[in-house]
């Protein structure tokens, strides 16, 4: 079968405007929003906000800038931010936290990136001058390098309640949160009613081209706002993009029940597959697994690539695919195909399947 372009499992960022979004685009009302003056951004933030109780929003340019922001604005120079070992804030945002925020993380294992309230309570450091004080959690749903796993709402309450008994602020990275929303059949208050702060990305699941919200009280958005300048992410006639999130909202929430069913077929394909040893549990829109020797993620990759798939390698065997609302049911039947004939259809095409 042949694609105009290639089925791009490499991440749900790459997706592009859909005609309707790209229409809305065109048709955004703007105006300076460093100003406060863009009613499109302006209707974003107040949308979004609403959706989960809260009083405020900020649009950013990136969901590591709404995740900075956030650390900053509960955090002082010498605090400790507790998280997960494989928590996006931690692996993938350059070191931000220490940059612009001068705090440490306390790394905590877990299941897939998934922490507890008790080992939380374990970690929150005494009072004692020679450790730097707790002052923020940083909780990611769902977790990326866990597999798109969701985390169960009763221990997230848990989460909540220790956090306001010991005065620690609860910040939630919520890159896919309306993956786990609709997977779990689970309502946005909900989760606003936990966090003091949440990051939601756009152009992961949602499909926009560009942007995340940070939401939260009316106090600490202000605040925000003068961080996101301070790191340049002030943008002026923005009103183009939030009109890309606007209309994600209206129509890309629901459909993305579709990428779950698609990556659970991914999942089904690949659980018995001769050539893998492990994989991941699958709830959302991630499938991760775990080549056996002598296969390498990387001659896997190109395997795949000769056939117009591109997928990620994360390890030296470890392969993530992500479906998103650009991947349509023939391309996964076509990658089910390609998939069932690895490895034999390699060795037949010259492409080695190991680096030995």
């Amino acid at each position: 079968m042949n694609f105009l372009t290639s089925i791009d499992f490499r991440s749900d960022t790459v997706t592009r405007p859909t005609p309707g979004m790209l229409e809305a685009m065109m048709k955004a009302e703007v105006g300076d929003d460093v100003w406060g003056e863009d009613p499109t951004v302006k209707k974003l933030e107040e949308r979004m906000a609403e959706w989960f109780g809260k009083e405020a929003g900020l649009f950013c340019p990136s969901g590591t800038m709404t995740n900075q922001i956030a650390v900053k604005i509960h955090t002082q120079p010498g605090d400790e931010v507790i998280c997960s070992e494989l928590a996006h804030v931690y692996q993938y945002e350059a070191g931000g936290m220490a940059f612009h925020s001068g705090v440490q993380a306390h790394l905590l294992p877990g299941n897939r990136g998934l922490i507890t309230a008790e080992q939380i309570r374990e970690a929150i450091q005494p009072d004692d001058i020679h450790k730097p004080p707790s002052r923020l959690v940083c909780i990611e749903n769902t977790v990326n390098r866990g597999g798109g796993c969701c985390y169960e709402l009763k221990e997230l309450e848990r989460i909540h309640q220790l956090c306001r008994e010991r005065g620690l602020a609860l910040h939630l990275d919520g890159a896919r949160l309306f993956h786990a929303l609709v997977a779990r059949r689970e309502q946005p208050k909900q989760y606003g009613e936990l966090f003091d702060t949440i990051s939601i990305c756009l152009s992961k699941g949602l499909g926009c081209p560009v942007g995340s919200v940070l939401i939260g009280s009316r106090a600490l958005i202000q605040k925000a706002r003068r961080i996101r300048k301070l790191m340049g992410g002030g943008m002026r006639q923005a009103g183009f993009l939030a009109a890309a999130g606007l209309y994600a909202l209206e129509h890309h929430i629901e459909r993305l029940a579709e990428d779950h069913i698609h990556a659970q077929q991914l999942a089904n394909a690949l659980a018995n597959h001769p050539a893998v040893e492990a994989l991941l549990p699958v709830e959302t829109n991630i499938v991760i697994f775990e080549l056996k020797q002598p296969y390498t993620a990387e001659s896997f990759a190109a395997y795949m690539r000769s056939h117009q798939i591109l997928v990620h390698p994360i390890g030296p065997r470890s392969i993530r695919m992500v479906t998103h609302l650009d991947i349509h049911a023939d391309m996964i039947d076509y990658t089910l195909q390609v998939l069932q004939a690895f490895p034999e259809a390699a060795r037949l095409a010259d492409h080695p399947v190991s680096s030995v």
